[in-house]
């Protein structure tokens, strides 16, 4: 049958000589896969695997049979918001990157979550039309993904107890504390002053919090860049 649904584009191999298997997070759906056909070719009329780059936002006309089918395929594509500044901008793809690797560990139900996906789309749409203050915008999409995913944060005491349980090392000073505890309770955009130093620091230790409750989240490649282009 075919459905119509709204998705976040994560991620893609290259399959046989001109195809592709991407993956998608979808509004209908959850997590999803799916084979496109001759986006690759030569021959191809239009860049359709432009539309599969990190956090492209897509409509779409899908294929979709039952849970069973790991792999699905789609009728109709298009963006429905084409990015301004994301891809173009070395600093909003950084966290782009990040954000993409971070969703493609996380995301696991394969059914509908229409509060987490606006959740990821308005955030994605943030990060392109922000000019400026999205510096720590990485940090608190993560404290807010958390909610989503089930082990939200309450409170910076609760997330530094429990850190604590776990053996983290690294005890945060009073600033660190603080600029933590603003990134939560307000949305993106809040100017919180932070040196790069405690940034890294904040941002390790909710890759460590993640880890705790989820144990497949794995080494994040996209880290270091993003650490270096942060400076």
């Amino acid at each position: 049958m075919l459905h119509k649904t709204k998705g976040v584009a994560l991620s893609y191999i290259r399959y046989r000589e001109s195809s592709i298997i991407a993956k998608v997070y979808t509004e209908a759906f959850g997590i999803q896969t799916y084979i496109v056909n001759g986006v690759r070719s030569s021959k191809s009329k239009t860049n359709k695997i432009a539309l599969f780059q990190p956090l492209t936002l897509l409509d779409m006309v899908v294929y979709h049979k039952s849970k069973e089918d790991t792999i699905h395929r789609i009728s109709e594509l298009k963006c429905y918001n084409p990015f301004q500044s994301l891809p173009y901008d070395m600093y909003k793809s950084s966290l782009a990157m990040f954000i993409t690797e971070i969703l493609g560990k996380t995301l696991r139900e394969e059914e509908t979550n229409e509060p987490l996906f606006q959740f990821i789309e308005e955030s994605v749409l943030y990060l392109d039309e922000a000019s400026d203050h999205f510096e720590n915008f990485h940090i608190q999409f993560l404290l807010q993904l958390a909610s989503f995913l089930g082990f939200g944060i309450e409170s910076i005491a609760d997330l530094e107890g429990e850190l604590r349980e776990n053996h983290y090392p690294h005890i945060p000073d009073v600033k660190e504390h603080f600029a933590t505890e603003q990134l939560l309770l307000h949305g993106y955009g809040v100017e919180v002053a932070l040196d790069r130093n405690r940034r890294v620091d904040i941002l390790e230790k909710l890759l460590f919090f993640y880890k705790i409750h989820m144990d497949t989240l794995g080494e994040i490649r996209s880290l270091d860049v993003l650490k270096e282009v942060l400076r």
